[in-house]
This record gives C-alpha cells, structure tokens and sequence, in this order.
C-alpha cells in the first residue's frame, strides 16, 4: 500500500500559538502556503470549513490556481446548498483544477456552529441527511440521464448535471465517530478520516468502519490527523511540545476562550478520554493540547525526532491507515520542515518495505 501526505492550508496565518495575522482572506499567503506544501512533497492540502470564515471553494479555486501539482481536499457541509447544485460546483471546480479536488464532508459536530448557519436540526438527524445529500451528489455525478429524487430531506425532478467531474471518480472523504457516523461511512465514504488517537482506539475505529463497509460490499481507505512537533533529539522535540503549550494558554487566556464541560462532538470526547490516560501516550503521542481546547479538533501531536515520529506514523499504517493529514503550531514553517525530513523518510521506509516483501513473495515463488 502507498502512503500519501496531506497538509491542511487557512486563508490567513493563524494558530494556536499565533493569533490571527493579516486580511481574513489573505491572497498572498494562501498562495504561498499552497506553493510550500506542494514543493514539500505532500500530495493534497485540506481546505476547511467553518460557519465564520470565508467560502472554502473559492479559498481552494485560488490556490489551485496558484499551484500545478497538488491535490486539494474540500470540507464541506450538507445542509447549505442544494446536494444537485453542490454536485456542479463540485464538478466545475475539480475541472478548473483538471482533476485535483476530492470532497470531505462533514455532518457537524456543534449545534451551537450549525445554528450560525440556519441549521437547527439535532446532530442525529445530520447524519441521515448526511447519508441522502451523498446519494443525490453521486447521483448527479454520474447519471446519464435525468432522475427523480423523493426522500426525506431533498426532493427534485429530472435533476440532472451537464457538467460532471474531471476525473473519473471525484473522491469522498468522511469523518465522524458516532455510530451514526460509522453507519454512513460504510455506505459512502472512499476515505474514512480519524483524528489522532492512540493506536488501539484508531484500530477500534478502523475495524468499525470496515465492519459498516463490508455489509454494502465496499471497502473504505483510511486517513488519520497528527500535529507533529519535530526536533534534532527528543529533548529539544519536547521541549518545543512545552513551549507550544505556553504558549497556547497564553493566547487561549487572552482570548477569555471558555470550553463546554462535554463536547457534543463524539471524535471530540474520544480525544478526551486519551487526556484522560496521559499527555504521553504509546511511543510519542501527545495530547497537551488537545487537552487544553477540549478535544475540538486535530490536535494531538507526534512529538520527537522525524526518525522517531516517521516510526510512529508506520505503526498506524500497520493498521490498515495509508494517509497522514500532518500540519503544525507553525502552519507555513512547519509544512516547508515536513518536506524536508519527515514526508520523504516517511515514504523511503514504506518502499523500503514494499520492496522488502516483493522479493520475499518472490523468492517463495
């Protein structure tokens, strides 16, 4: 199996350690941190979402635009735009890039953000919608001819779409850990995307999924999400993990950031239950600062060496996991570090090893 690297680019420089820097919709900086992530090696970038920020397809039609190589990665929630018309922009915009959009749809973890939006209805029933805005999606994707639709949350008659997707198969990434999640993922997704837990809790995950997944005759990809924090030595890696989270309660205090006591984001209270068990976890797992904002993103960390983290990363891949989503506290620095240590040592031991057992299955010839 390959691996593949994905980075994850904002429309302006922004982290947990940096407050926010420039316009809100900076066109410099997107285009230079598409360029960095392409020279670095990685092979797409996340675009994401949020109901505040500015329009994630316009974000990735301009670094598209300023790139020629990478993929791109688009978040995007039902529930705003007609599945029939999202299928178009879809397909217009994976033409605009000749073939170098996937989707990630995310059914919401927040009422609370959904709400900011117009979208009142209770985090299960986003997944049901989920489940029937995918349907219409691929519907419009690849249907020859006109077609009814009549379900519970869209309805329309003789929809159809002119313009399909460039390649032959627009990729659907998920993500999500309710059961209802799980349920929909067997059924739709072509990538299945974790946040970073420990690795038995992510083998849980990926068992789940390709339990859902095999009762529609399917099989699903797998991607997980990790903060790398890299150093010379372990000790200066880690020394850089406790500055990052200084730093991070500084801002967070700044802020007045305050946290709900239980998120409602199942993903979000599985990361919880690892702060629960330490903030070193397996070989170098780190869960500081997923502690420290209550588990609501990708925020655990892979804190040492890039030998030591590129080992870490492989043991997830042992599980069946093929795509690392990395990005850093740093976002733009730390992408350009990744591409010169850790994503080509990465990929050296994986074909190292591909290589290692097609001679052996060779030799037993």
């Amino acid at each position: 199996m390959s691996v593949q690297f994905i980075g994850m680019i904002g429309h302006r420089l922004a982290s947990e350690i940096i407050p926010p820097t420039g316009p809100i919709f900076d066109k410099k900086y997107i285009a230079d941190f598409a360029r960095a992530h392409e020279d670095a090696g990685f092979d797409r970038i996340l675009v994401a979402y949020a109901s505040d920020q500015p329009d994630a397809f316009l974000v990735t039609a301009h670094a598209g635009a300023s790139t020629s190589r990478i993929h791109f990665l688009l978040a995007h929630r039902p529930g705003f735009v007609a599945p029939t018309l999202a299928a178009r922009k879809l397909a217009t915009l994976d033409h605009l890039l000749e073939g170098r959009v996937a989707v990630h749809i995310i059914s919401g973890g927040s009422d609370a953000e959904q709400r900011r939006d117009g979208d009142f209805k209770p985090k299960s029933g986003r997944y049901q919608r989920t489940d029937e805005y995918i349907d219409v999606l691929k519907q419009s994707w690849y249907s020859e001819t006109g077609f009814d639709h009549q379900g519970e949350f869209y309805q329309a008659e003789n929809a159809f779409s002119a313009i399909k997707p460039y390649q032959k198969k627009l990729p659907v990434f998920f993500g999500g850990s309710s059961d209802d999640a799980i349920r929909v993922a067997g059924k739709q997704a072509d990538v299945f995307a974790l946040w970073g837990e420990p690795l038995e809790s992510a083998a849980e995950t990926v068992a789940a999924v390709k339990a859902s997944a095999a009762k529609h005759q399917r099989e699903v990809d797998f991607s997980i999400s990790f903060r790398p924090i890299l150093g010379k030595t372990e000790e200066e890696a880690w020394a850089k993990a406790d500055e990052i989270l200084a730093k991070a309660t500084a801002q967070q205090a700044e802020k007045g950031q305050a946290l709900a006591a239980k998120p409602q984001s199942v993903g979000a209270q599985r990361l919880l239950k690892a702060v629960a068990q330490g903030d070193r976890l397996d070989s170098c797992l780190w869960t500081g600062i997923a502690g420290l904002i209550g588990g609501g993103s990708n925020s655990t960390a892979l804190v040492g060496t890039p030998e030591q983290v590129s080992d870490a990363l492989l043991k997830y891949y042992d599980l069946g996991i093929t795509t690392f989503l990395i990005r850093g506290f740093d976002p733009l620095n730390d992408a350009v570090e990744y591409g010169k240590s850790l994503i080509p040592l990465t990929k050296q031991k994986i074909a190292a090893r591909q290589a290692l057992n097609k001679t052996t299955a060779t030799t037993l010839v």
